[in-house]
């Protein structure tokens, strides 16, 4: 099976091929990030998450603190249905949903899109675990992965993708959630974590089931 690195990758080198000028200067700004260690402020490993009540989907309330009462949670933060990193990434925790069910854990995204426009009609008859909509990026500021998006980001989105973040966001037009994926035992604590301020590096499944089994 294609692991999520390589499908990621395969991106990478799409996008690079169209627009190698963009990709190049995506790269330098990347570095950057990581130098002033932006994601450095994510809550650590040890530490107990904070709780939140988030809608879902649908527009439906939804607690951290009642997912924790039936067991550990894997929580996934991304930046929108509109990014294909992210979608990858969601498709590949979908297909090992079962394991992580079987470990006794749930699986829940958060995007700060809102919530009607979360997923498309398809994306929600293809997942099984809930995508809940942070719109002002508070919780994902809470987990200390909140990043206000370097212009060079919104400006191709504008021009190059057609993407109004104000829109998507009902208002948010430039906080976007560092992509991160926490590991929450049931009294949830971070027992494991992957943040990366690079958006096109994603935590991997096998790496997250190991977390649960371990």
């Amino acid at each position: 099976m294609t692991s999520l690195q390589q499908q990621t990758q395969a991106q990478i080198e799409k996008t690079r091929q169209a627009k190698p000028e963009f990709m190049d200067r995506i790269d330098e700004l990347m570095v950057q990030a990581t130098q002033f260690k932006q994601g450095g402020q994510a809550i650590a490993v040890g530490q107990r998450a904070p709780d939140f009540e988030l809608p879902n989907s649908n527009g439906d309330p939804t607690k951290l603190s009642g997912l924790l009462r039936r067991g550990p949670v894997v929580l996934m933060f991304y930046r929108g249905g509109w990014c294909p990193y992210c979608n990858l990434q969601l498709r590949a925790m979908q297909t090992r949903l079962s394991e992580i069910h079987a470990l006794g854990a749930e699986l829940v995204a958060i995007s700060p899109q809102v919530p009607e426009q979360s997923l498309s009609m398809i994306e929600k008859a293809e997942l099984e675990f809930p995508v809940l909509s942070d719109q002002d990026a508070r919780v994902a500021a809470q987990f200390g992965v909140a990043w206000q998006v370097p212009e060079l980001i919104l400006d191709h989105m504008r021009k190059d993708r057609g993407l109004d973040l104000a829109q998507i966001n009902n208002g948010n037009a430039a906080v976007l959630p560092i992509p991160a994926t926490f590991v929450l035992s049931a009294d949830g604590v971070v027992i494991w974590r992957y943040v990366n301020v690079d958006y096109r590096s994603r935590a991997e499944p096998d790496d997250v089931i190991m977390a649960l089994k371990n």
